[in-house]
Order: C-alpha cells, then structure tokens, then sequence
C-alpha cells in the first residue's frame, strides 16, 4: 500500500485523514499530532469537569456537504429542557461523569448572541440599527456616526488597508468606535497597517447597508427564506461536551478504519530529493528523533514551520515563509458564583445571566480583547448550573511578549484584575477558581511578507506530492468549514489523480462566505 501522512490532528488534518480513508483502499494513513489533544485549537479542555473552547466555535456553514458531515458524527438533538440537564448531570456526576461514547454524541441547537460591551453598555455584534443602540450611543453620537456614513458612501477609499475596508462600509465614526481599537488588540498592529484582505476573509457582505436590509428582511412575510449575511446569523449547532468532541469522534472513526494517530509527534523536517519530490519527514517522539517515508505528504502545520523544515528552498520562497506573522493567545478559564452583568434582554437563561455566547471587548482601559460564557454555548460545560458561571478571559498575544510569559498565577491575577476593573465582579475574593490555557499560532495574520504569499503559494504547488490544507497550512484566517472543504478537495484530487491545486486553494476566495464559529 502507498503511505500517507497527514501534520495535525485539527479540523482540516482529521478530516483529510478520515476522507482519504473512505474514499481509498490505496493508502495507508497516519496522522502526527504534537499534542495530547484532538482538534487543534477547536479543542476542548476538561478542567475538574468544566469544560473551556479556545476560541469559542460555532457550528453553522452553507455548504451541505459540511452539515451532512458534522451530522453524521454527531446527530442533531435540539435544546433541551433545563430540569432534563439537572437529571441528566446528576445522573453522570454519580457515574463519573458523561461518557462520550453513549448518549454525549450529539450536537445541540444554539442561540447565537454576540454583543460588544462598550464604556460599561451593551451594543449588539454586528452593530444592529434599533433603538437600544441609538440610546447607548447618545443624540450627539448618533448625528456624527450618521453623517459620516454618509460621507463614507459618497466618498469611498481606496482599499489599502483593513481602516479603508471598514470605514468604507460603516464610516469613520462607527470604525473608531467599534473596529479600531479591537482590531489593534488582537492583531498587535493598527489596521491601517493590516491588508484589507482580511476584511474581506471575515466581513464579506458586512455594512451598514447589509444590517439594514437584514433588519427589513425580518418584516417579510416570506422572511425565513431571506439571504442572511454569515455574520449576522441567529442560531448555530454546537457538540454537547464542546467542539473537541467532534475531533475525538473523528479520531476514532479514523483509528476504527485503520488509521493511525501519533500523539505527542512534533513534525520538525521534510526531506526533498533533486525532483523537489518529498521523500520522508522526520518527527520528534519521547525525546527521539525519527524519519519516516511516505508517498503522499497533507500538511496543516503553519506554513512558517513546512517551509522552514524544508531543504532545497529557493532563498525568495524561504524570506517569505520566515516573515509570515502570527497570532498567539491565551485564556483564562475563571469560575464565579455570578457575574455583575444583569440580563435586561427577553432571552431567558439558566439561573437569568446574559445570554451571550461571547462579548468582544472594547474598552480602552484594559487588555482583554474576549470573553465567554461557556454556560451558553453549552449546559453541560459547566458541573453546577444553579451556583456557577464559568468564563473564559481571552487574551491575544504574541510569543515572548510580556503577556505572553507571564506565569499562570501573574496571569491569573492579572486578568482577574481587569475583570474586578471592568465592574463584572466586585473583588478577586468573588472568584474560586481558574484554569489557564495558551495556544501558539492560533490566528494566521496579513501583514509583514503576507503581500507575497502567492509567490509561496506558487512554489509550494511545484512539490508534487505535497498538499497544504487548514487554516495554518494556507495562512488563511479559515473557519472550521472552509478548513474541512480543503480537506475534501485535497482527498479529491489524490484519489482522482488531479495535478492542479488551485481548487484546494480557492476555498473561501469565492464571494460568499461560510461560518461555522
């Protein structure tokens, strides 16, 4: 049989690995995971039975082939009822917990609430054009937003860079207020220093204009049937146990079709001969360092690391490769009797917290750029629903930044710090415990040699046996669907014999956009 090895036990690895396998008798597949855990930065941390997301993702895409897939790893159940989770927990926490294998494996359905929380007021995400927000903004703010929306329409930037994209789609006004300081929060650079191309990947369709028309669409008879802009979606699916259980699931189909999956398997080189042909790669394991061959070759690896494990790069491909920036990141899961926030919203919660899944954060005065309430994704992240809310703080950072190496216990009290500084809880005394989680590379960004990246792009479609697939292994700010989708045309085109890459490169370069988180 023809070996192949899949970098990454992610979303986008873990499906080529399950694909290849089902679509082909041919392969031998294994797949090398530097970590313990499946998923990526999709997956789930079980602390003392409270579960975090890194990241928080929602589950809603506009491909069929991507609803049919999650729902035959994991059927739809729906919401279900609040006395039902009270039997239910009470139940597993006798028997040790839940068991993923039984009744665990399904997904539920999810209200969507997204908000911004702004000088201590709620403003809705996406911006919506009701009278709560025009009370929150104040007559004199809502004069100027409003004229220079205006001004926006009639006098369009030329799109340079990620300001130019969003003032010309909300105006300047609005962009200060609610685009620029996050944006510079979490990608470290002020996003007249971002390529506009990131708008693009994560606000297609996005406007004053598009609210608008979505706000008229609810009115219509026929409004169920309406295009509704990704961002602006109202409910999505979510795993029960969160969405590193959709990754252990397909880990374990993977293994039960004969799959092999290395944990703990740091992928350090590659080995090109003089056809620019991979011949084997080399994998750091219990201390060891081991080469492997193989004939076929999917990475999801950041790009920086693929081609800098590479030998016989042309010295152009490999500055650009050096200089692609990233993204890093750290939670803090924080566990407290309640939260200050009163829900003065119609959306009735367990024990009447907030409704929202997470809250961008864009207050000026502290670091903390997210932050969740994984009691609302999910009832079952949480072991006391009655007493308990457990969130997590997130922070974006970068690899040896102050933030970065702060030890766990100077995070904790730092974040716990800015929370007591936000109103959201009273003292550091409010809260019993907390869980911190750091990810490195979590989000590819566009700046610095991005400008180049087809360049790369072109050279890396050159390695015959090679395939680049996820959000790192394109450098593409991907979703968990897009993600999966180049999975799918990757296992496609090894099966069919297709040469030509660029079907597993256009993923999410079309116009419309998909959303899963």
């Amino acid at each position: 049989m023809k070996k192949a090895f899949v970098i990454g036990a992610g979303p986008a690895g873990l499906t080529a690995a399950y694909e290849l396998l089902k679509q082909s008798d041919e392969y031998e597949v294994t797949v090398f995971e530097e970590s313990e855990h499946m998923g990526g930065i999709s997956k789930t941390v079980n602390y003392k039975g409270n579960r975090m997301d890194m990241g928080g993702h929602r589950f809603f895409s506009k491909v069929p082939e991507v609803n049919q897939w999650w729902e035959n790893m994991l059927p739809m159940q729906g919401s279900p009822a609040y006395d039902d989770i009270r039997l239910e927990r009470q139940i597993q926490l006798k028997e040790g917990g839940p068991d993923p294998e039984k009744q665990d494996r399904v997904m539920l359905k999810r209200n969507r609430v997204s908000r911004i929380y702004f000088e201590k007021k709620f403003f809705d995400y996406p911006i919506s054009l009701k009278w709560e927000t025009f009370k929150n903004l104040g007559l004199k703010t809502d004069i100027i937003a409003g004229f220079s929306y205006l001004a926006s329409v009639l006098h369009k930037r030329e799109e340079k860079s990620l300001e130019d994209f969003y003032i010309n789609r909300f105006g300047k006004k609005l962009y200060s207020m609610f685009f620029e300081n996050y944006t510079e929060n979490l990608w470290g650079r002020h996003p007249s220093e971002i390529d506009p191309s990131w708008g693009a990947q994560r606000a297609k369709g996005l406007s004053v204009m598009a609210i608008i028309k979505d706000m008229f669409g609810k009115l219509l008879p026929n409004r169920d049937k309406r295009h509704v802009e990704t961002s602006l979606i109202e409910s999505f699916s979510y795993p029960k146990l969160g969405p590193g259980q959709l990754w252990d699931v397909t880990a374990a189909e993977v293994e039960k079709m004969g799959g092999k999956i290395l944990k703990n398997a740091r992928v350090v080189s590659f080995e090109k001969d003089a056809d620019n042909h991979i011949v084997s790669l080399t994998y750091e394991h219990g201390g060891q360092l081991v080469r492997a061959e193989a004939d076929v070759f999917i990475s999801s690896m950041p790009l920086k690391d693929l081609v800098g494990g590479m030998n016989g790069v042309p010295e152009k491909e490999a500055s650009i490769a050096a200089g692609l920036p990233y993204r890093d990141y750290r939670t803090l899961g924080v566990l407290v009797p309640r939260l200050n926030l009163k829900n003065l919203t119609k959306i009735k919660t367990i024990g009447n917290i907030v409704p929202d899944n997470w809250v961008y954060v864009h207050d000026r005065t502290v670091k903390l750029g997210r932050f969740q309430i994984y009691n609302n994704w999910s009832p079952y992240m949480v072991v006391d629903l009655d007493h308990t809310v457990w969130i997590g703080l997130e922070y974006f950072c970068t690899e040896g930044d102050s933030l970065w190496n702060m030890t766990d216990e100077e995070f904790s009290r730092f974040a716990v710090g800015e929370m007591v500084k936000m109103g959201l809880i009273d003292s550091p005394e409010d809260v019993l415990d907390t869980h911190s989680e750091s990810v490195k590379k979590a989000y590819p960004a566009y700046f610095d040699t991005y400008a180049e990246i087809d360049t790369l792009i072109a050279w890396l479609n050159t390695i015959d046996n090679l395939y680049c697939v996820g959000r790192n292994g394109q450098h593409r700010y991907n979703n968990i669907d897009h993600s999966m989708c180049t999975s799918f045309e990757t296992v496609h085109n090894i099966v069919n014999g297709v040469r030509d890459r660029s079907n597993i490169w256009n993923v999410n370069t079309e116009k419309e956009y998909h959303e899963s988180k």
